[in-house]
């Protein structure tokens, strides 16, 4: 398992610098290409591809950072930056749509004359571009599970967006003479940047606040421990994810009084295996009989703080 999340790691790097570098050099040509034709769906699309290109090079060190390994003072290491690099993600878009709003409402009160035949020419090439870069990320990266990977994704699909958008406003203006197609599109493509940048920034403050795993469901890991032989009851679970594609859990499990340590130790593997089938990479189980369970909701309550202040 470790084996697999390391290979998909270095894969995710190594798709993230490939589209870096193409992502860049289009952002340089399309922005040139925006002034040039005084298009604000064209210059919209640029300031995209340049939020796409700062994305990029945050998921790229977020990635290089998370490899660092753990410390005294960072137990889990660096993994949660590639969480703080989704979250600047996703708000940069969001800040990108507003933008992209205002400047709209300013032309459609005043729209300025566009070159058409030049913004149809970038526009086209950068959809090009990111249909390609998208395409790379697809088949290399893990653009479902990883949070970092995909509001790096998202901003590239929502960029390609933007191209199709320059396009029609430029063949709208072209054959109908509709000068108010070119802030119009810009709108649309803002509402669809608005709306990746709202989902990827909600899921990763959901993780920043350790709250359940998307991919979890909290009963069916209640139910697995319960019904496994030997545990009588559990108390004090708490799921959280600490990066992508790595899920912690830490719980109380109450046994037989009986019960000896090679039994359950055996117990505690048997766990480990059943929980890893539902998406927990990392357990910790306290294991105690009933002697030693909480008396009152209380100390169960002030015992879950402490536990859960040392396991984090």
């Amino acid at each position: 398992m470790g084996e697999q999340h390391d290979h998909t790691h270095g894969a995710n790097k190594t798709v993230l610098a490939i589209s870096f570098i193409i992502i860049t050099l289009y952002m340089l040509v399309e922005a040139v290409g925006g002034i040039a034709t005084n298009s604000l769906a064209l210059l919209s699309d640029a300031g995209h591809m340049l939020s796409d290109a700062i994305s990029l090079a945050i998921a790229l060190i977020a990635f290089k950072l998370s490899e660092r390994a753990a410390t005294a003072t960072k137990t889990y290491g660096y993994k949660r930056f590639e969480i703080i690099a989704a979250v600047v993600n996703g708000v940069t878009l969001i800040i990108i749509a507003l933008f992209i709003f205002y400047e709209a409402i300013q032309r459609f009160a005043n729209p300025p004359a566009v070159a058409t035949t030049g913004m149809l020419i970038i526009s086209s090439i950068g959809l090009l571009i990111n249909i390609l870069v998208a395409f790379i990320m697809m088949r290399g990266a893990d653009t479902k599970e990883n949070l970092n990977m995909r509001g790096a994704f998202l901003h590239v699909i929502s960029d390609m967006l933007g191209s199709v958008g320059a396009i029609i406003a430029a063949l709208c203006i072209m054959f109908f003479g509709w000068s108010f197609a070119d802030p119009l599109a810009s709108i649309i493509v803002a509402v669809l940047v608005l709306r990746s940048g709202y989902y990827v920034t909600k899921a990763s403050v959901h993780v920043l606040m350790e709250g359940t795993p998307t991919n979890v469901n909290a009963d069916k890991i209640l139910q697995v421990i319960i019904e496994t032989d030997g545990v009588q009851d559990i108390h004090d679970l708490h799921l959280w994810t600490i990066t992508s594609g790595l899920n912690a859990l830490s719980c109380h499990i109450v046994v037989v009084s009986t019960m000896t340590i090679v039994e359950s130790q055996a117990l505690l593997h048997k766990l480990e295996h059943k929980l890893a089938d539902h998406n927990i990479q990392h357990s910790t189980i306290q294991v105690e009989t009933r002697a030693h369970t909480h008396t009152n909701a209380v100390s169960c309550a002030i015992e879950g703080q402490q536990m859960d202040h040392h396991h984090h």
